[in-house]
């Protein structure tokens, strides 16, 4: 029998030092901010107030200025959002595919995941987004149907049953790995050194493994910031298109032709004043009150409910719609998206002075980047989330259900309900109702061609209710988050009136900027907060390698990994053989 003594190592001889497994973050200790980074809390709330008042008392200013940013922004910025986002998919699946980084688990060696796996897929789901799968389901496959880089180019004319198959390779690109694997890095980034080695569960712990304590000054202070406002954008965005879509939902079941006014660009109906107003006050007030109930009962129990009534839609449109044309789309879809997955994830288009190339990057620009720069700005709230939730899990296990399963339950969707809206234009059955409908009512206006007019009042209902509790759960794990960060990753405690602060401010942003500029005003504030983020996340990437990296070295040579094995560690270690 060996000598375990005889096999130790002293630390002066060890190649490699154990990990950081403390991370101070000052916080505050009485008051109002009892609990909370100063640092962080105050500058947040700051840069959000002066967004809102500057919304609402100078709206034609701040359109202005932002529309001129975001042209900029975006034009200067397209190549990195899509070489990054690329980047993102390449480390992930690395991450996951190799053995060794494989196996590691965010917790202890022997840690059991504290969700079911249905809970844990659900809330990955009803959290990531749910409400643009409402939106979107219908929205993307119809609006690639009119218009793709294949038509521009003339391989394909519009609307014909021909530009169906590269519709669906162009919204596939956008809702799988390129959403999933951001969110999933972010998540990894968090999780791995606040499960670990419990580090707090904010953004700064994720540049820890790069850094070190210089992430408790005032770098880690402009970290968590950026993430906060970055969050609360992001989300706004999102809340954007589910609060139209909401509002046109009222108005489809008979709530009073108030809820909808003309678009000022006469772009057909859009949700009015009073509708955003009435749907901000029930469904933002419905999250705040959740948020205060917790992760673990209000998050939990509306992500199941989500679950379950997603796949009765889903089942009423296999049922009711053109399922079988939609398993040939699913499939067809799948497979495109698969073998051009490298090609149009580093595909950049360039102006070259021509009508085609110039509409090619304007298209790109519209659509890719744009989704890109939503991704990003919504990693830092799903990415917390995921993470929160993800604790016990390996990293294989971990990457391979954030980035496989929710992106197949997209393709699904898109399948199934955009499948059925675009088979009912061609058949001639619609009459062009459905594309003639705004985004917001497209997913109506196919159930409504699709059902008699009882049997559709009932399920535009029920879609009312699905995105309802989308909207809250959205909400309700944002303004969660939020506090999390601002609390240096302490999620525990009274911090009331920090979420109701959330709360409204999350109402106001999205409010103001829908009344004063629609779902546009939004994506443009969205997309500039994402830049200083992309950073942060192109960060996160270097340094969940060089974590990984490292405690696979210090595991050969016996080095402890976790915080618990740090704590019980003797000094000595018995290098693996």
């Amino acid at each position: 029998m060996t000598d375990n003594s005889a096999a130790t190592t002293s630390t002066d001889d060890l190649p490699i030092e154990p990990p950081m497994v403390e991370l101070s973050i000052p916080t505050h200790d009485s008051g109002f901010y009892d609990g909370f980074s100063r640092e962080v809390s105050i500058p947040g709330k700051i840069i959000v107030s002066l967004l809102i008042m500057w919304a609402i008392f100078f709206p034609l200013n701040a359109i202005e200025t932002l529309k001129a940013a975001n042209d900029s922004i975006i034009a200067m910025f397209g190549g990195w959002y899509i070489y990054l986002t690329a980047a993102l998919v390449v480390v992930c699946l690395v991450l996951a595919l190799i053995p060794q980084s494989g196996r590691l688990r965010l917790g202890a060696p022997d840690e059991a995941p504290e969700f079911s796996r249905f809970s844990w897929f659900a809330m990955l789901f009803g959290a990531g987004i749910g409400i643009g799968m409402l939106t979107f389901s219908t929205g993307e496959p119809l609006a690639h149907f009119a218009n793709n880089p294949d038509i521009i180019r003339g391989d394909v004319e519009a609307l014909s049953a021909e530009a169906v198959r590269s519709a669906y390779m162009y919204t596939f690109l956008h809702w799988g790995f390129g959403a999933w694997c951001t969110y999933a890095l972010v998540g990894l980034g968090i999780g791995y050194v606040s499960h670990r080695r419990g580090l707090p569960l904010t953004i700064r712990s994720s540049l820890a493994p790069l850094f070190g304590k210089v992430m408790s000054g005032i770098g880690g202070h402009i970290v968590d910031v950026v993430a906060v406002v970055a969050t609360i954008l992001g989300v706004a965005y999102t809340l954007g298109f589910g609060v139209e879509q909401f509002v046109a939902g009222l108005y489809r079941i008979g709530f009073g032709e108030w809820l909808m006014t003309e678009k000022p660009d006469g772009g057909g109906l859009g949700a009015s004043s009073m509708g955003i107003i009435l749907a901000l006050v029930v469904l933002v007030g419905a999250s705040t009150v959740s948020a205060l109930s917790g992760v673990g009962r209000g998050i939990k129990w509306l992500s199941n409910l989500n679950m379950g009534l997603s796949f009765g839609l889903l089942g009423l449109f296999a049922v009711a719609g053109s399922g079988l044309y939609a398993i040939e789309l699913l499939w067809s879809g799948t497979l495109d998206y698969i073998l051009t997955l490298p090609q149009q994830t580093l595909t950049l288009f360039k102006a070259d002075g021509s009508e085609v190339g110039d509409a090619l990057v304007a298209w790109q620009l519209g659509w890719s980047v744009s989704y890109w720069a939503w991704w990003i700005a919504f990693a830092p709230f799903v990415g917390m989330f995921i993470a929160r939730i993800s604790r016990g899990r390996t990293i294989r296990e971990y990457v391979l259900g954030v980035a496989l399963v929710p992106s197949l339950m997209c393709f699904v969707w898109m399948a199934l309900a955009g499948g059925t809206a675009i088979d009912l234009e061609l058949s001639g059955a619609a009459g062009g109702s459905i594309l003639e409908a705004s985004m917001a009512d497209q997913l109506y206006a196919t159930l409504a061609v699709m059902l008699s007019e009882g049997t559709m009042m009932i399920v535009s209902g029920l879609v009312v209710i699905l995105l309802m509790t989308y909207l809250i759960t959205s909400a309700d794990s944002a303004i969660l988050i939020v506090n999390t960060i601002n609390g240096a990753g302490d999620d525990e405690g009274s911090r009331r009136y920090h979420i109701v602060f959330w709360g409204i401010a999350l109402a106001f942003v999205v409010g103001s900027m829908l009344i004063l500029g629609g779902i546009e005003a939004i994506r443009v504030t969205m997309i500039i907060g994402a830049l200083p983020f992309s950073v942060v996340v192109a960060l996160m990437a270097i340094s969940i390698c060089k974590a990984v990296a490292y405690d696979l070295i210090r595991k050969r040579h016996g080095v402890p990994t976790t915080a618990e094995a740090c704590e019980n560690w003797d000094g000595k270690v018995t290098p693996a053989e």
